[in-house]
């Protein structure tokens, strides 16, 4: 009856999601690439890492993950309206801030595609009897010659409505996923079964740990570099529609499993996942990894495009965009197998977090030139004050 009642849910969302309506509706097509991002790979690992690490206040710390989130996501989106008014003219300060945040991004694509790709090859052998730590990375290598093969031949021009096909299996299948959850959920409340598990970390091991999985919600800074399709306006509106929705997702997820799952429950491990919802229901195990590998994969597509990209713009096309995702596919590799995915994860975060810093800066002297010392400078100054202390000081989950 459950199995039912998780693919109604999936065929309904995903046909809401296929209605022509919504589809073409300029401002969900603007809000599918931030989206996708924000919800691709930290919904596969955010609720294990959660509940094992932070126990009974896993859901206080997702909270705080998309506080911070939307936080940075606020000075993007100011940076995005201050250029394109005669206030946001940049002078050498802003436009040598906004080329390091350019160079940052392209590296932080690098390890996000290995991060992404890392978590396919997982996911890729979990349900198979050759689920080991060699295969795994075997088969991620194996997709990284995929996609240079692809990216160096042909271009993704082939691959890009894969991303739109991704998004919309994937939140099909979140709504699966939800719905049993609710009715595990439930069952587990009216038999007082609930559960409340201890954190394993906490002080300063914590505050580390939660700068370490801010990739888990990044990617809503891709707004920021849509401009050649949507106006300002648009790309702020997609940002904020993008992280209302995943945030809204991330706490209904991690408000249920943060109750049900004793600790012996958890055994904890990239796909772990996979094994605490077969427990909810024996359909949700296949449904995950379908979500997984097409998410991953078309994750992994949309971030060596934008770092091939990249290179060749900031190198003035001294470094094509092939030798680009040459680059990336060499480093992904190596980073493949000398670290584990939670490492590639903290590595990711730390990335990013310099980018948001970086980023913060610039909205914060935007603030300073336009307004003076005002409330906003302020708040974007410590914003990348903590962007940079994250990006110093994040840390890896360790199992």
């Amino acid at each position: 009856m459950l199995n039912a009642a998780i693919l109604i849910a999936v065929i309904a969302v995903g046909g809401l999601l296929a209605w022509p309506k919504l589809s073409n509706n300029k401002l969900w097509r603007a809000t599918l690439t931030p989206l996708a991002s924000i919800i691709g790979s930290g919904f596969l690992v955010l609720g294990p890492i959660l509940d094992d690490k932070f126990g009974q206040y896993g859901l206080i710390v997702m909270a705080l993950l998309c506080a911070i989130a939307t936080a940075f996501g606020s000075a993007i989106r100011f940076n995005i309206t201050a250029r394109s008014s005669e206030e946001g003219e940049e002078g050498p300060i802003l436009s040598r801030l906004e080329h390091a945040a350019s160079w940052v991004l392209a590296f932080a694509y690098i390890i996000s595609v290995a991060y992404y790709l890392n978590l396919f090859g997982a996911f890729g052998v979990s349900l198979t009897p050759v689920d080991d730590n060699t295969t795994a990375r075997l088969l991620t290598t194996a997709v990284f010659g995929l996609i240079l093969l692809v990216g160096w031949t042909r271009g993704f021009s082939a691959l890009e409505r894969l991303e739109e096909l991704s998004v919309g299996i994937k939140l099909s299948i979140i709504a699966g996923l939800l719905v049993a959850l609710a009715v595990y959920f439930t069952g587990k409340a009216t038999s007082s079964e609930l559960v409340l598990n201890p954190p394993t970390v906490s002080g300063w091991g914590a505050a580390t740990l939660i700068f370490g999985l801010i990739v888990t919600v990044q990617g809503f800074e891709t707004s920021r570099y849509l401009g050649a399709t949507y106006s300002p306006a648009m790309r702020v509106r997609s940002m904020q529609l993008a992280q209302l929705i995943s945030a809204i997702i991330y706490l209904i997820y991690i408000g249920f499993v943060t109750f049900v799952f004793s600790r012996d429950e958890l055994q904890f491990s990239e796909t772990a996942i996979v094994d605490m919802m077969g427990v909810v229901a024996p359909i949700l195990p296949v449904l995950l990894v379908a979500a997984a590998l097409s998410a991953q994969l078309s994750a992994a597509v949309a971030d060596t495009n934008g770092s091939g990209g990249l290179f060749e713009e900031l190198t003035e096309g001294r470094v094509s965009s092939r030798m680009g995702y040459l680059l990336l596919v060499a480093v992904g590799v190596s980073i493949t197998w000398l670290a584990d995915v939670f490492q590639i994860i903290s590595y990711a975060s730390r990335a990013f977090a310099l980018y948001y810093a970086i980023q913060s800066a610039i909205a914060a002297r935007a603030a300073w030139k336009a307004h003076g010392w005002g409330p906003r400078c302020l708040v974007y100054g410590a914003l990348a004050g903590l962007g940079l202390a994250m990006a110093l000081f994040g840390a890896a989950v360790e199992g």
